[in-house]
């Protein structure tokens, strides 16, 4: 039995151990961080939020991970660059993910940062189009042919109408400026947290048709997406608890979220991407690395019946959800 002597003795001991590991620890050369390249879908702006939040409060290097997020130069490079092995990560879409995996490129998705759709199709409020039924005859703008004409199709022929009702004007990537001239009655592809704020900042209120409320499955609107072959590094796990992290502080602390963002990001702080901010908050993953199998396997059939895709890929071949 220990006397009262030899408690002190003990606890004398481990204290001046604890001291010394301090002094070793503080004098030791920091951990080697492993190195992450995230390849982004776009400039960098709120859909990003997570990712910058992630960064910024540390959870990335807490992670042990030393995360670089990249603007592409073309945004259709990101996941052909992670397919080649050229890049660890990139963000990407659900729908462009399903149409490169029936197409072979070994790629995976491995975790969710917005979880809705966030394509519209947008009028602007005050002008004659009141439902999707108003649309014929008249001219909708798009920037990308494929999908959005498939999702443009799909929310036709939930009202009664088929895509040859309406004329389609490549506006590039223009939306709102081709709808505020009058070039166009509508345009798809506009993004519910950025055009709607952009045509109100301009004084014109629009209205936004949700392809998921007329006939389009729903879908993740941004995804991440790794080297099929590369699923099993032990980095990717902790990149997306970091990502959780970042997300859930930055649900309940938007304010003190947006102040990290713009300090990252100064060129961000205006009225457009305060707005989009607002906006794209409870569109977020809230846990990044779920999988919702029958999600996926759901727009897929869409997808192959609007002939994007010949054949559906097995879900397991594109999609994951890590352990």
């Amino acid at each position: 039995m220990r006397t009262e002597a030899s408690r002190r003795s003990f606890l004398k001991a481990g204290l001046a151990g604890l001291v010394l590991a301090a002094g070793l620890a503080a004098s030791a050369p920091a951990l080697a961080q492993d190195k992450l390249t995230v390849l982004l879908d776009w400039f960098v702006n709120p859909d990003h939020a997570p990712l910058y939040v992630a960064r910024e409060m540390g959870y990335f290097r807490d992670a042990g991970l030393e995360v670089e997020m990249v603007a592409p130069a073309d945004p259709n490079d990101p996941p052909k660059l992670v397919a080649a092995g050229r890049a660890d990560l990139a963000v990407s879409y659900q729908p462009q993910l399903q149409m490169q995996a029936a197409e072979g490129l070994p790629l995976t998705r491995i975790g969710t940062l917005i979880a809705t759709p966030l394509n519209t199709v947008v009028v602007l409020a005050d002008g004659p189009v009141k439902s999707i039924a108003d649309l014929k005859g008249r001219k909708v703008g798009y920037s990308v042919g494929g999908l959005e004409d498939a999702l443009l199709g799909a929310m036709l022929e939930n009202a009664g109408l088929k895509l040859s009702d309406v004329e389609l004007v490549n506006v590039n990537f223009s939306l709102s400026p081709a709808l505020l001239s009058g070039q166009v009655d509508a345009v798809v592809g506009a993004y519910r947290n950025f055009e709607l704020n952009q045509l109100d900042i301009e004084g014109k209120a629009g209205r936004a048709f949700y392809p998921e409320e007329h006939g389009v499955p729903p879908y993740d609107e941004l995804v991440i997406v790794a080297n099929r072959e590369k699923v099993a590094d032990p980095r990717l796990p902790r990149f997306l608890d970091a990502v959780e992290r970042g997300t859930l502080y930055l649900i309940n602390h938007p304010d003190e979220s947006w102040k990290l963002f713009v300090k990252a990001n100064p060129e961000l702080d205006d009225e457009l991407n305060r707005r989009a901010w607002r906006d794209t908050l409870p569109r977020f993953a809230h846990s990044p690395g779920a999988l919702d199998a029958r999600r996926y396997e759901r727009f897929a059939k869409f997808l192959k019946e609007r002939e994007l895709i010949g054949e559906v890929p097995r879900l397991a071949d594109y999609a994951v959800e890590l352990r």
